[in-house]
């Protein structure tokens, strides 16, 4: 598994007017037929799976390029506009309630494509599990999209809500090659802004906490209650460059939390893994450990915001990174390219390659 990419986008409220929606269905239909013919289902998966391509093939098809609204809305357009009988891509779950469906979504896609209906279904509630629980950004997960074609390659695309700051962050996830769910290299990772303090246990720097922390489990939670109850304090330990969440550790935790651990120590998880997926253990349980692992083994979490680069091209103040101008350059192209050659009207293509001029000129 490799995660492909973050992006934060301000909210905007609301739903786009039903001429619009209709012309998105049309238009990312036919766009996604383009590439599918000439580049295979996989392509188009991973390239829905880059979050600067994702965003410029979302305003291209008519939708505000910088809100909230891009990642719901494109998804949506998407899963009206392809059929898994006809483009060999099927696109499950959406926004909300819709995300419920998922799991029976991804059983039908994988009776039509002759997959592994249960695999699916677990890289679903996994990458859930990660981006809602390993990364702890303070973006509550509330859209998650699944795509899969019929060789198995698939994509998630999901999105997290931060009211309080106005923002809403969008987490890219791809299929293909090698990798652990746990810890998954970033490329193409975008956002408008970093957070000062993002418990990230899905960074390689988190690979000796992940481990502490299933010790820790496997141990039994009397252990961590002794750390967690106020019998410690944190001038026990000579740690003089903590972080501010450090502070809260002797209250993290309530007896509810303790009997999943209870629970957790019975069935001995073999890997962090295995103790991210358990029923019941969310983001508290992972942050208290991450804690407990760093003050009394040492083993320091990332608590660094896994973000890599800025939509704005060039990055206006190049903050936090600047997107590469070799990957704007081959995005835009490619797009432009599939627009020209799309099975649309004159005037459809040409306000698609108006949406993509305007993409371009936001510096």
């Amino acid at each position: 598994m490799r995660r492909t990419g973050i992006a934060n986008l301000p909210l905007h409220g609301g739903h786009p007017p039903a001429w619009l929606m209709r012309r998105m269905i049309e238009l990312s239909g036919a766009i996604a037929e383009v590439i599918i013919e000439e580049y295979g289902t996989s392509e188009f998966i991973s390239r829905i799976s880059d979050p600067f391509w994702f965003q410029a093939f979302s305003c291209v098809i008519g939708f505000d390029w910088h809100s909230s609204g891009t990642t719901t809305t494109t998804c949506g357009a998407l899963k009206s506009a392809l059929d898994p009988e006809v483009h060999g891509i099927m696109v499950a779950g959406g926004k909300g309630r819709k995300s419920r469906r998922t799991p029976s979504e991804l059983q039908a896609a994988a009776e039509i494509f002759d997959l592994d209906g249960e695999g699916l279904v677990y890289a679903s509630r996994i990458s859930a599990r990660v981006d809602g629980n390993c990364i702890q950004d303070g973006f509550n997960l509330y859209q998650h999209t699944f795509l899969v074609d019929s060789d198995g390659e698939w994509a998630v695309v999901q999105q997290g809500l931060d009211p309080h700051g106005g923002y809403a962050r969008r987490y890219h996830w791809l299929g293909s090659g090698v990798g652990e769910y746990v810890e998954s290299p970033h490329s193409g990772i975008s956002s408008d802004r970093t957070l000062s303090e993002v418990l990230d246990m899905t960074s390689p720097i988190s690979r000796g906490a992940r481990e502490a922390s299933v010790d820790l489990v496997c141990d039994g939670p009397s252990h961590i209650r002794s750390y967690l109850t106020g019998q410690r304090t944190l001038f026990d330990f000579n740690v003089l460059d903590m972080p501010a969440h450090h502070e809260v550790l002797p209250v993290d935790l309530t007896e509810r939390d303790m009997a999943v651990l209870e629970m957790a120590y019975e069935i001995q998880p073999g890997d962090y893994e295995e103790l991210v997926m358990l029923s019941g253990f969310g983001a508290k349980k992972v942050r208290a450990l991450a804690l407990v692992a760093d003050l009394v083994h040492g083993e320091r979490a990332s608590w660094r915001d896994p973000v890599k680069y800025s939509y704005a091209h060039g990055g206006k103040d190049g903050y936090p990174y600047p997107v590469d101008r070799e990957t704007y350059d081959c995005t835009v192209e490619y797009l432009r390219s599939a627009v020209e050659d799309a099975k649309i009207e004159k005037k459809e293509r040409l306000k698609a390659l108006e949406s993509l001029e305007r993409f371009l000129s936001i510096d």
